[in-house]
């Protein structure tokens, strides 16, 4: 007992640690000069992302500590993810995981190559995972990232948890941020509006500030003479700003000239993400510095929302204002900026426009002062749309749309092989082509179940479920491949009517694949091996012992599982086509040799699926496979000819060994195969000589 619960203590331990955050030696090298990491800002590993001159540039944190979203293999995906103060990705960087697929199929390059397309997006865009094989489509209000062929299923949780983890620093560390879709101008809405009608409804701001206000701003410094003009005129107009966001048709027909107004139209036209604001200064302060460039954001001028800059650039768009403004707006220096909207600016949300005023102190090398002079407005939402959130579909939900084709065919297939084998097995069995009509079958799943539809059961699964339960985990991993788990499904429900028979028997393209190489080896005429029967008693517990061994490493040595797992040799031969290390493709080379002299081998002494399969069937509900009195005694046909050594000497089937080759049906069946029907047959033709 003090064992078993010093088991579970260690084991439980080796749980919690996977989900502590990592040190600040682990984490630093893998920030990206000339960036650093700063300082911890709470317990689930978030931490200050720091630029080169230490000040906060972002935050750097894992995803499994706030978003331990189990993998296909029952653990977590563990990435880095490095965010900037604005919502943007940095870098997003895999950390750890146990994925099979990657670990020692398709190997990691693909997953790295994945998280590369995080980079410039921003939490504001709803990002979503493609089909298996591409992206989707243009046009989209979605953002798609590629998904990874063959690791569909890895890649969405990977997705889900970076989205899970982000989202949770940006409402407790970047509560401005916008995190849904901005407003934009109503390209449709007409009103007739004059300027004196912006200036009533609060569409035009203005700010002033006078010269001797600006004089109170720099008091008590060493800028506070340093303007001689404006301590001559106190009372004059230090600034004089008019602002107003003509991205509304109706406000910019306003505000602008014909000619004026046709050159933004056609600058919208393109630019179809920005927002347009024309500020106008009619006083002694200006809007830039002599060394201000046309199409780059203004020296003097910058803006703010929710606590994050917004970046405004110029739009180099020559401005006539409407001939009804007033006359000193004519006189004045006026500029159209712009900003992309994508970038989590919302024109109907308050936002605040900061003018900078400047004062030089010195001749040589002077000085430079400067104070800050805010503006605070937004725009009447009555001119503007609000596009609808656009939700993405549960990841499940995208896996079934993406696959929906492949799961067509698939469960027309399974109906129709239910059917056959529920209904009409039996005619199927006595069939003069069945052997034909088998292969065929079993290359269709070999071909499209195995290596197109990458629909091969693996241990793997019933591995993670049982992690997944003892870490008390979710388990929607498995909704992420809609395929495989259709599969799953006909398989479980086949243990009440047969056993493990129709899994083992007709849905396992590996199991397929050991057929095809017995019949080549009959056909080349190889001399067979079938062990005694002492000898196929004792290695058909064999497969118990591995699947045994696999369960104890769930609770022993998690991190070794992966690589047992590869004692299925099914990710070599079907999900990477044998592209793979020599010593896979040897390893699943020479099981199918085998089977060409020792008919399933594998399937029968070594598969722990195989295992899986076979306790499952011990919810069967009933016994399929007629029988007859003389079965077992003095009959020994269908023992004699079952390849799998799944009938005793009683006659009784041994539905635990049985794979649903129906050999022993076509037998049962056959009036010139089955030994009692002949005796039947030939008894009743004597009977009908002595008669006459």
């Amino acid at each position: 007992m003090r064992v078993l619960l010093g088991l579970v203590f260690l084991v439980l331990q080796t749980v919690a640690s996977l989900a502590a955050p990592l040190d600040r030696d682990v984490l630093a090298p893998m920030i990206v000069p000339p960036m650093s990491l700063g300082e911890r800002l709470n317990d689930q590993g978030v931490w200050q992302l720091l630029n080169s001159g230490g000040a906060e540039a972002g935050f750097v944190f894992e995803t499994e500590p706030m978003a331990p979203l189990p993998g296909f293999s029952g653990a977590s995906i563990n990435m880095l993810v490095v965010l900037d103060l604005d919502g943007r990705f940095l870098d997003v960087k895999l950390i750890s995981h146990n994925e099979p697929i990657f670990v020692s199929g398709l190997g990691e390059a693909p997953f790295h190559k994945f998280f590369e397309q995080y980079r410039g997006h921003s939490i504001s865009d709803t990002l979503v995972v493609g089909n298996p094989y591409g992206s989707g489509g243009d046009g989209s209000a979605l953002v798609y990232l590629d998904g990874v062929t063959k690791a569909t299923a890895s890649v969405r949780i990977a997705h889900e948890s970076i989205l899970a983890a982000t989202l949770k620093v940006a409402r407790e560390k970047m509560g401005g941020i916008a995190t849904g879709p901005p407003a934009y101008p109503d390209p449709d809405y007409r009103e007739d509006l004059t300027w004196a009608d912006l200036i009533d409804q609060g569409l035009v701001v203005r700010r002033t500030v006078t010269n001797a206000e600006m004089d109170a701003e720099f008091a008590g410094t060493i800028w506070e003479f340093d303007d001689p003009d404006g301590r001559a005129d106190p009372d004059g107009t230090y600034l004089d700003l008019w602002v107003v966001d003509i991205g509304p048709p109706s406000i910019a027909q306003a505000v602008l000239s014909d000619g004026t107004l046709q050159e933004l139209q056609d600058f919208m036209a393109i630019a179809t993400t920005d927002e347009p604001v024309l500020v106008i200064e009619t006083a002694r302060h200006g809007l830039v510095t002599d060394d201000f460039v046309r199409n780059t954001s203004p020296d003097l001028i910058s803006a703010e929302q929710g606590g994050f800059p917004i970046a405004f650039r110029d739009a180099d768009i020559f401005i006539q204002l409407h001939p009804d403004l007033p006359e000193a707006l004519h006189e004045g220096t006026a500029l159209i900026l712009r900003t992309d909207r994508r970038l989590g600016f919302d024109p109907t949300s308050e936002w605040t426009l900061n003018v900078k005023g400047l004062r030089e102190h010195g001749v040589f090398q002077p000085e430079i002062g400067s104070v800050n002079i805010a503006t605070t407005l937004s725009s009447d939402p009555r001119f503007f749309n609000r596009p609808e959130v656009v939700t993405p579909r549960p990841p499940w939900v995208d896996a079934l749309w993406n696959r929906a084709a492949d799961l067509a065919v698939l469960a027309v297939f399974l109906v129709g092989l239910i059917a056959v084998l529920g209904w009409r097995l039996n005619r199927l069995a006595g069939h003069r082509h069945f052997t034909p009509i088998r292969l065929v079958t079993l290359a269709f799943v070999t071909v499209f179940i195995g290596w197109w539809g990458q629909g091969q059961l693996s241990i793997a699964t019933p591995l993670a479920v049982i992690r997944t339960a003892f870490e008390g985990g979710s388990f929607a991993f498995l909704l992420y491949d809609p395929f495989s788990l259709l599969i799953w499904g006909v398989t479980i429900s086949g243990f009440v009517l047969w056993g493990r028979g129709l899994f083992c028997g007709w849905l396992c393209p590996f199991g397929a694949l050991q057929e095809f190489a017995h019949h080549i080896g009959r056909a080349l005429r190889l001399p067979q091996i079938e062990p005694s029967e002492t000898w196929d008693n004792r290695l058909k517990w064999l497969k118990y012992a591995v699947l045994a061994a696999l369960v104890a490493l769930i609770f022993t040595a998690p991190a070794r599982l992966d690589k047992a797992i590869e004692v299925e040799p099914f990710k070599t031969a079907i999900t990477t086509f044998f592209i793979r290390e020599w010593y896979y493709v040897a390893y699943a080379v020479g099981l199918l040799l085998s089977s060409m002299v020792l008919f399933k081998g594998f399937c029968r002494y070594v598969c722990p699926l195989g295992a899986v399969m076979a306790i499952g069937g011990l919810i069967r509900g009933r016994d399929w496979i007629a029988r007859r009195a003389e079965c077992g005694s003095p009959c020994q046909l269908c023992k004699v000819k079952c390849s799998y050594g799944a009938i005793k000497k009683t006659g009784e089937i041994q539905y635990s060994e049985c794979f649903q080759c129906l050999d022993c049906v076509t037998i049962h069946d056959s009036a010139d195969q089955c030994v009692p029907l002949i005796l039947a047959g030939k008894n009743g033709r004597s009977l009908q000589k002595v008669a006459a």
